[in-house]
């Protein structure tokens, strides 16, 4: 996906460390424009051809999907109007997991981000406040990342967990927000029910992610689906 050009962004603490806001504001501008595709996008596309091939059909009219892309521009393509409408404010970096940092996969147990994405993730954690956004389970998502300087939200922002101390954004009493834990035997139930449901479906895999249940049917046969 995303990386950083090591050659600025290994510097990017000794470039912000004494100077002024303004300086500090210019430095991180930097880094952001010096955000690039791997590989022309192929990488990318891959994953989202892949991420196609594996949904339901779903047909748009070409008016309705010209209108679509006219009100969700691509970000790459308005780069410096991002820029220009983040002057003057903290910018905050939110990032999804599986497909984002990782490719799908078929097993979702072996979603493993690679070396240069955490190295990547790392670095942009130094710059702006950072945190991953995922309807897994938070506490496997941060055995996949492994970073303490980040803020985790699983079951879909259910379960929310600052960074921890001594952290560059360490969060007060490191943050821990859990709205749901009142229903956490419902979910324990609907997950059990659901493992009965799907026993009988090859390749049918049901994930206890503790405040929600996820269905994972990628490696079923289209038929059967």
């Amino acid at each position: 996906m995303v990386r950083f050009i090591e050659e600025n962004t290994k510097h990017v603490d000794k470039e912000t460390g004494n100077k002024s806001n303004t300086d500090v504001t210019t430095a991180k501008k930097k880094v952001l424009q010096d955000l690039i595709i791997n590989n022309g996008g192929g990488l990318i596309n891959s994953w989202v051809d892949s991420m196609r091939a594996c949904s339901p059909t779903h047909l748009k009219s070409l008016m309705k999907q010209s209108s679509w892309l006219k009100e969700h521009p691509s970000a790459l393509e308005m780069f410096e109007e991002i820029l220009h409408a983040s002057e003057g404010k903290q910018i905050v970096m939110f990032l999804d997991y599986d497909g984002t940092l990782s490719p799908i996969v078929d097993d979702p147990d072996r979603a493993f981000m690679s070396k240069q994405m955490r190295r990547t993730v790392r670095n942009l954690a130094n710059c702006f406040p950072t945190a991953i956004v995922s309807g897994r389970c938070r506490e496997k998502v941060y055995n996949f990342v492994k970073l303490t300087e980040l803020y985790y939200a699983g079951s879909h922002g259910m379960d929310i967990k600052g960074p921890e101390q001594g952290s560059k954004y360490e969060a007060d009493k490191s943050l821990l927000c859990q709205p749901a834990t009142e229903f956490l035997p419902m979910i324990d139930e609907v997950y059990q029910r659901l493992m009965e449901k799907t026993k009988s479906t090859p390749g049918a895999n049901v994930e206890n992610n503790k405040f929600c249940v996820s269905v994972h049917f990628r490696r079923v046969d289209e038929k059967v689906q």
